[in-house]
């Protein structure tokens, strides 16, 4: 599978926002949501289930406001999508986006996973494919943004091994900040993956 490299169309978007259950899970706008312009790099925090869930998830939040808190990194959010948007997206070839800005994950730096519990994995990888960023770790290109995972779950990676490029174990928000250092580092002297 390619990246998707796709802008989305703000009308097939309402089009399709109005097809679904809940449409206000994929819209953002809520009160504290960082806008932010002007940083050069981006990390897309993902949350492998449905927004409800996600939000209600201390940890993304802290690690959202630490990442937006660095200057040249702008933090965005992407929660699974129930059923009936998955369908939506599947059917009309659009990619996952993130709430914010409704960027395409692929086109992001890095995309983050905060694993809680073990029937994330799965989650994980239908959010990969519905970005079409390939599955396998050995499969991407230089232009496929860096996948991560943390959190409870991650402290066992064997199982998602073959399809993440890096496990943080500990505390995010403390480990986040050196990894978007080495990310930043990393590009700044044309580093490969």
């Amino acid at each position: 599978m390619t990246t998707a490299k796709r802008a989305l169309d703000p009308a097939l978007l309402h089009t399709i926002l109005s097809r679904v259950e809940k449409p206000a899970r994929y819209t953002g706008n809520e009160l504290n949501m960082a806008q932010k312009t002007g940083a050069p790099h981006r990390f897309a925090l993902c949350f492998p289930d449905v927004y409800e869930i996600g939000m209600s998830h201390l940890g993304s939040r802290i690690l959202y406001h630490v990442l937006n808190s660095r200057g040249d990194t702008y933090c965005e959010r992407c929660f699974a999508p129930w059923g009936d948007m998955e369908r939506q997206l599947r059917e009309h070839g659009l990619p996952l986006f993130s709430l914010e800005t409704r960027t395409p994950l692929a086109e992001f730096d890095v995309v983050g996973f905060s694993l809680l519990y073990e029937m994330c994995y799965t989650n994980l990888l239908n959010m990969l494919d519905l970005s079409g960023i390939p599955l396998y770790s050995r499969d991407r290109g230089e232009d496929v943004p860096l996948i991560l995972c943390g959190g409870p779950c991650a402290c066992n990676p064997e199982p998602l091994a073959a399809f993440v490029d890096a496990v943080m174990l500990g505390d995010g928000e403390e480990l986040v900040g050196d990894v978007m250092d080495c990310v930043v580092a990393a590009k700044r002297d044309k580093l490969s993956r």
